[in-house]
């Protein structure tokens, strides 16, 4: 009797996972991008100056803030995509002096965030059809659920980067 028990027991739990075999996934959604992270318009929250070569010679101070300077409170940049999430114009809001193209187009090096650590990079274009570019942003800090973002603009001479830009932004909405 206890076998027949022990055959009726193994025989539910076949039935039981068998059962269990049908998964649902649900629908398929393509994955977010950066792009769709980076879309919309977003405020200055903090625009840090950086020497370089101070830095690198443990010179001090090699920062200096520049948020309250120049306008620089009113700084807001808008990036736009289109229905596809497809980058398409960037431009910069507000009465400051630009240090980089104040408008434009723009693309990232990478739709998704890279594995090894290494940013990605934001590059500007004056055309439509990106052959052009005018500047490079690196993406130091991608947008999540927090809704901040960071970005640098280095400028170097011969290779070597002499002054590099911080700025900390906010999702505006």
């Amino acid at each position: 009797m206890r076998c027949k028990s022990m055959y009726w027991l193994a025989f539910v739990l076949c039935l039981i996972a068998v059962g269990c075999d049908n998964t649902d996934d649900g629908s398929h959604v393509d994955p977010i991008t950066i792009y769709e992270k980076v879309n919309g318009d977003w405020g200055l929250t903090n625009l840090k100056m950086v020497d370089e070569s101070a830095k690198a010679n443990k010179i001090e101070p090699s920062e200096e803030n520049l948020s309250t300077y120049f306008n620089y409170e009113d700084f807001k940049i808008r990036f736009s995509v289109d229905e596809k999430n497809n980058p398409t114009s960037y431009e910069v809001l507000g009465n400051v002096p630009a240090l980089f193209a104040p408008k434009g187009y723009w693309q990232l090096s990478s739709d998704f965030q890279q594995t090894n650590a290494s940013a990605v990079k934001i590059y500007l274009y004056s055309d439509a059809q990106k052959t052009q570019k005018t500047d490079e942003l690196r993406l130091t800090s991608v947008p999540g659920s927090n809704d901040e973002m960071e970005f640098q603009l280095v400028h170097s001479s011969g290779g070597s980067p002499f002054v590099s830009y911080v700025f900390k932004l906010n999702a505006i909405n």
